[in-house]
């Protein structure tokens, strides 16, 4: 019979190293994320593997060690920066005697630690129990089968059928209660659709500040913190532009390298956002070397959800962290913005991403000069009303000449209702906001 061990919070870490994957910066991740749950180091075994023993995946003399220093240093929990099978878990557990966990397991405890919202809960809860599904066996084996023998003969259903059976019926309500929730997503972003209101989400890898980026647009204070993960539930706000109506910006879960597929699967419900965006702003914190590789993990997971084929601006993140570096732009061959330095921490380069936003997400936004004649002052107030105005001159005959940025329908509404013709106002033809500069 074997009995799982009790969990505890004084961790043993063990990070191995494989042929062709990158080492030291994915131990500090690794310790990072563990403590981040909350738990208390005790040490990091490493060494180096050409492939992943089938018994023990560390292999059978490491597994000894591992179980010394384990009693030594009075580890309730050994946690490995791998993906384990549950026969791998099983075997180290026994012979470890104490907790083991995976990196599977190790990010669904932290998701289901920072859960708020009902949603949010609901999601860390169906990928728990399809994790769990496939490791029912280490904890029930003396269950796994029926036997012969006094007390075990017999027809009847096992613990274990009963312990798969009352999981999988749970999988299924709780899918149910996401499909609704996925349905009021969507007459949300139906609604939007039908008043032309463009979404924007945040994306990017876990801490490279996009809470703090969108706290910072929005005027919103959700929580954020220099920790993996310090955001799990999606937030949508408004999204105040220099013209016209405001758009919604979405803040979304940051991913992480080998994101376990059955959190990219609980929130697909979550992740539609993302799909379903106008554009995503792929947050990067500039100062961190493995910024590439990061990108990389976080293309690949958005090309898993089929939101690669939304266009992407990638806005490099706390330059105040990188000597010399300054708030710019950055274009391709066709003049398309497809880079911004900025600092969410200090504000800097802020302005320049409002402008991007309204030059990608406001395309009928015009920028040029306007004569008003005197009898149209009416027309002028309601200009500055707008906050559409950037200057104001007076020319011989005494026309108003105004330097505007303005929609097309705000103006051509404007006008309509003074009687006048838009189009006539103009002393040149308007450029669009993206060639105004």
């Amino acid at each position: 019979m074997f009995e799982r061990p009790r969990s505890g919070q004084r961790a043993l870490l063990v990070h191995l190293q494989f042929p062709l994957e990158e080492y030291e910066h994915a131990r500090v991740e690794f310790v990072e994320l563990v403590r981040s749950a909350g738990a208390e180091v005790l040490d990091v075994v490493g060494g180096s593997r050409r492939s992943p023993d089938p018994r023990f995946f560390v292999g059978g003399g490491k597994a000894d060690e591992l179980a010394e220093l384990a009693a030594e240093l009075g580890a309730e929990v050994v946690v490995f920066n791998h993906d384990l099978s549950p026969s791998q878990e099983r075997n180290l557990e026994a012979r470890l005697k104490c907790r083991v966990l995976g990196r599977a397991g190790l990010i669904l405890d932290i998701f289901a630690a920072r859960a708020r919202s009902h949603e949010g809960k609901l999601q860390v809860e169906l990928a728990q129990l399809r994790h769990l599904s496939t490791r029912l066996v280490r904890g029930w084996s003396h269950l796994e089968r029926q036997k012969g023998g006094i007390g075990l003969r017999g027809p009847g259903e096992t613990q274990l059928e009963t312990d798969r059976r009352l999981i999988g019926d749970r999988i299924t309500r709780l899918r149910g209660r996401l499909e609704k929730v996925r349905a009021r997503r969507e007459q949300g972003r139906a609604a939007r659709r039908r008043a032309e209101t463009p979404t924007i989400s945040l994306v990017g890898y876990t801490n490279a500040g996009k809470s703090t980026l969108f706290n910072r647009l929005t005027g919103s204070d959700i929580y954020a913190a220099d920790q993996l993960f310090a955001t799990l539930d999606p937030t949508l706000r408004q999204l105040p532009m220099p013209v016209g109506d405001p758009l919604i910006l979405a803040d979304t879960v940051g991913f992480i390298r080998d994101l376990p597929p059955e959190l990219v699967a609980a929130f697909n419900a979550t992740l539609e956002e993302t799909l379903e965006a106008e554009l995503l702003l792929h947050v990067i914190d500039a100062a961190d070397p493995e910024r590439r590789d990061h990108a990389a993990e976080v293309n690949a997971v958005l090309a898993d959800i089929g939101a690669d084929r939304v266009r992407q601006i990638e806005v490099f993140n706390k330059i105040d962290a990188v000597p010399g570096e300054s708030p710019r732009l950055e274009r391709d061959g066709e003049g398309r913005v497809i880079r911004v330095w900025l600092s969410a921490m200090d504000g800097r380069g802020l302005e320049l991403l409002r402008e991007v936003l309204t030059e990608v997400c406001r395309p009928d936004v015009l920028a040029g000069v306007l004569s008003v004649p005197p009898a149209a002052g009416r027309l002028r107030a309601r200009l500055f009303d707008l906050g559409a105005v950037q200057g104001e001159q007076y020319d011989n005959a005494g026309q108003c000449v105004l330097t505007v940025t303005v929609t097309r329908s705000d103006l051509d509404r404007l006008c309509r209702q003074e009687g006048m013709d838009a189009a006539g106002l103009w002393q040149t033809p308007p450029r669009a906001l993206a060639q105004a500069e």
